[in-house]
This record gives structure tokens, C-alpha cells and sequence, in this order.
């Protein structure tokens, strides 16, 4: 027998191909795309992305 979805539509995990890293000149963090290494989105509030793994 199949199960419900979940209610809330929770991610279990972390997101794969991902990464994040801080740019300190506009104090923001960048999302990264680790197979081509391009740069995929920009946090406007200046908080971290939820799930994503963090570059040094």
C-alpha cells in the first residue's frame, strides 16, 4: 500500500550539486552550481540558503 506525502512538503537532506559561498564585497551569499561552478542565484536578506552545503 502507498503512503500519504507529507503535509508540509519538508525536504530530508541536503540539496545535491549545490554549494554556497559569502561574497564579502556585497556581504551577501551566492549559490553555485558545483558541476560547472557558475554562479546560480543571489540571497537578497543577506541570511544563508536553507540545505545548502557551505564552501570555505
Amino acid at each position: 500500500m502507498a503512503t500519504n506525502p507529507p503535509k508540509n512538503n519538508a525536504r530530508k537532506g541536503a540539496v545535491r550539486g549545490r554549494s554556497q559561498t559569502f561574497n564579502p564585497k556585497t556581504k551577501r551569499y551566492v549559490k553555485r552550481d558545483t558541476s560547472t561552478g557558475k554562479f546560480m542565484d543571489v540571497k537578497q536578506d543577506g541570511t544563508k540558503f536553507k540545505g545548502v552545503r557551505t564552501e570555505r
